[in-house]
């Protein structure tokens, strides 16, 4: 696995970025490489990419979320490709924001591990971030915000269906029924500055708490 980790100060309110950020369709319009991202529920996406000129699809389950400051995930269901990753989101006043981020990705065939050893993925990482604040900058207000909850502790790799990786018992939609919790519970932890945090763990392993 390959480890990369950066860090941006976006000019525009931790809500703003927050919410933006979980947009996940949003994606292909700042992020190299996605072509698009679907969202089959509140935890899982299926995305479809270009990684070294070569077309994969996967699916990412979100493992931890807490409005306003962080966001985990982890690729599920036998994907083409492996990885998991923690953005976290500080505030730093009214209007500016710190974005971090840190992903682990496994690098898949000959000229993916060519392009990982010549930094190619941390180079990607910072055109990512840079991007999506050139995004959220040039805009009034977030395309739109969900702020639920989701806790590691539900999350579940059981139950994936091959095609998808989505679990029958999971429900569907983030709008108005999805379970709300806006604000930071008492207790819960905080992984402020540059470096997010601990990655969720692999399908199979107990979750980060």
């Amino acid at each position: 696995m390959s480890m990369v980790q950066e860090t941006i100060r976006v000019d525009a309110p931790l809500r703003m970025v927050y919410n933006q950020w979980t947009q996940f369709e949003e994606f292909p319009r700042f992020m190299d490489g996605v072509e698009q991202v679907q969202q089959l529920d509140d935890r899982l996406c299926h995305w479809r990419a270009r990684v070294a000129g070569v077309s994969r699809e996967f699916d990412t389950e979100i493992v931890d979320q807490l409005p306003d400051e962080r966001i985990s995930w982890r690729t599920v269901g036998g994907s083409e490709v492996t990885q998991k990753g923690v953005v976290t989101f500080q505030r730093l006043d009214d209007t500016h924001t710190r974005v971090s981020l840190a992903l682990d990705v496994q690098p898949q065939g000959v000229v993916e591990k060519a392009g990982d050893a010549l930094g190619f993925l941390e180079s990607r990482v910072q055109g990512d971030l840079q991007r999506f604040k050139d995004f959220i900058e040039d805009r009034d207000d977030a395309t739109g915000g969900w702020r639920g909850r989701l806790r590691p502790a539900d999350s579940s790799s059981e139950g994936m269906s091959a095609g998808t990786g989505v679990s029958a018992e999971m429900g569907t939609g983030t709008g108005e029924g999805a379970a709300m919790d806006s604000a930071p519970r008492q207790g819960e932890p905080e992984r402020p500055g540059p470096y997010p945090g601990p990655l969720p763990s692999d399908p199979g392993e107990e979750p980060h708490a």
